[in-house]
Parts: structure tokens; sequence; C-alpha cells
């Protein structure tokens, strides 16, 4: 029976959560750009991100948790951190990103599915310097799929769908 409570309990999320940041990266070790809003499709994850169509679907959007940005702050002994420099493409608050694993939800217009947890890459120490890969570890966030194309904006809802993928 405690199974079964677990099993529904991981497919309700009541919290909504909303986007604060925005940014695609043109070129390819160029600073990313804050934007306002983006579009997102099947075919290509975000539009106008150097990635473009060249990751597999399961990572054409990266999200991380704001909540997460201040952890990493502190775990950096810093009052803030730039999210650009943690190379994901939306920040968002209100919500576990980690419990959309697996899951549909909805962005703005898009609909999307978490894929997976977003590692840190080597390149969190060159932005952070020394200590900037672990301080990342656990906070990295998720990766998603596009299951349909839309438009994401600051100021956005995320919430769950109540369906797996």
């Amino acid at each position: 029976m405690e199974e079964g409570l677990i099993k529904d309990l991981l497919k309700k999320i009541p919290q909504v959560g909303r986007v604060e940041w925005i940014s695609i990266r043109p070129q390819r070790r160029e600073p990313p750009q804050s934007i306002p809003e983006v579009q997102v499709t099947q075919e290509a994850g975000l539009v106008g991100d150097h990635f473009a169509s060249q990751h597999s679907k399961k990572r054409q959007v990266t999200l991380i948790q704001s909540e997460h940005l201040t952890a990493v702050a502190g775990l950096l002994h810093r009052e803030t951190i730039d999210p650009g420099l943690t190379r994901r493409n939306i920040v968002v608050s209100g919500i576990n990103l980690l419990a959309l694993k697996g899951l549909r939800f909805q962005i703005g217009s898009a609909i999307l599915a978490g894929t997976g947890l977003c590692h840190p890459c080597t390149r969190m120490e060159e932005n952070f310097g020394a200590g900037g890969y672990n301080a990342m570890r656990g906070h990295g966030g998720i990766t998603a799929e596009v299951i349909e194309d839309g438009i994401i904006k600051v100021g956005d809802k995320v919430r769950l769908l109540n369906e797996e993928t």
C-alpha cells in the first residue's frame, strides 16, 4: 500500500513555478544572451541557440532552479551568481525541477518532458573558479525534450501536466 501511495505522490506537484530568466548562446563559447522570451520547437529546441538541432532530443532545453543558484552562491561564498555562468537555458523558481523528471510539464505555450539530470561540466571551474564544479554538483537542474512547440517568456508559469512520458 505504501508503494502505491509513493507512486501517486510522485505524479502530483501542486506547486506552480515561474520563469525567472531565459538565455540562448548564438555562438559556441560566447556568453549567453539574456532574452525576455524564446521560441522552442521539437526540431530545434531553443530557436537561435547554437545547440539548436545538435543535441539529442533529450537535451533540447536545460533548466535550473533559482533556489539552487542561491545554494551554489553560498557554497562559493558569494552573495549571488550570474545564471549565465551555469550554462543553463531557463531559470525557474517555486517548483522542484527534479520532481519533473519523467513527467510532462507546461511552460508558457510549450509542453516539455523532463528527461534527466543536467550534471555540471568542467567549464564550471572556468566560470566560477576553484570549486565551481563541486559547488554545482547536485544543483545542476534538469534536461528536457520539447513535446509541443511554443513560446516561453520570463514570468510564465511552470506546471505539471499530470501525464507520464
